[in-house]
């Protein structure tokens, strides 16, 4: 919800009967508007389903001499994710 429609919330909520008064909504207004970021990634970190993904490094790797083996330049890929939920991370 941006600040447009925060304000026409309130103020459809003070307008309804047994809705809230114009002083609560001024608050209600300022706490969001202080702790926006804080309640979007607290909403955000309640509803995951899964692991994320926290970082990702990889490499490509290319053998360059073996004594028995055709396929000499066969690329081999190198891939570490770190995957975390709700503050646990584990590596993979």
């Amino acid at each position: 919800m941006d600040l447009n429609q925060l304000e026409a919330f309130l103020t459809a909520q003070t307008k309804k009967q047994g809705g809230i008064t114009s002083d609560q909504a001024a608050v209600i207004a300022k706490f969001w508007k202080n702790h926006r970021t804080r309640i979007h990634e607290s909403l955000i970190n309640q509803s995951r389903w899964d692991n994320v993904l926290k970082n990702m490094n990889w490499r490509v790797d290319l053998k360059s001499q073996l004594r028995h083996v055709d396929q000499i330049n066969t690329p081999v890929a190198i891939v570490e994710m770190e995957l975390g939920k709700n503050g646990q991370v584990s590596f993979f």
